[in-house]
């Protein structure tokens, strides 16, 4: 009897696991698809507050590039906490330290059967604040700042990365 519940057991654990893996990670952010986009207009995609940046996108009649996204400034003002990279060069993947922080679909409104997906990545940089220091407070002062830029002791910066699929065919 134990060993016919363990046989269960196991299946059922080497079961889940293999779905697990099909499925892939799961995004930090969970949200539902996006309503239906008309081909040729822009529409904004994610704010990632973070870069100064947003991405948008929009559906094209080209059959061999029916999304077609990119990349704006939010504003001059704004000061970057991470940066926005090339996932061509950076190749996310969860293997190499990178988290799934989103998952956006945008269906084609011509063509309900077709959707965009992009995959929004994030490498964190393992930061550490700076001292306290007199006053009890972690401070930058900018001559110790100039001093680290200058000698090359600058902390890296988090990392994004969106990717693009296109899920269905239209014809």
């Amino acid at each position: 009897m134990r060993s016919w519940c363990l046989a269960i057991f196991l299946s059922i654990s080497v079961l889940s696991i293999a779905t697990a893996r099909a499925a892939g990670p799961q995004p930090e952010i969970q949200r539902e698809p996006f309503p239906a986009q008309t081909p040729g207009q822009v529409h904004t995609i994610r704010i990632i507050p973070e870069t100064c940046a947003y991405l948008q996108g929009s559906f094209a009649a080209d059959a061999a590039m029916p999304y077609r996204y990119g990349a704006a400034s939010t504003g001059k003002r704004c000061q970057p906490r991470a940066r926005l990279v090339d996932p061509v060069k950076a190749k996310p993947s969860a293997e190499s330290g990178w988290i799934l922080n989103d998952l956006i679909r945008i269906p084609n409104a011509a063509c309900p059967a077709q959707q965009a997906v992009i995959r929004v990545w994030r490498k964190p940089a393992n930061n550490v604040p700076p001292p306290a220091d007199a006053q009890g407070r972690p401070r930058i002062y900018l001559e110790d700042a100039k001093r680290q830029a200058a000698a090359g002791k600058i902390a890296p910066l988090a990392q994004y990365a969106a990717v693009l699929t296109m899920e269905g065919d239209c014809r």
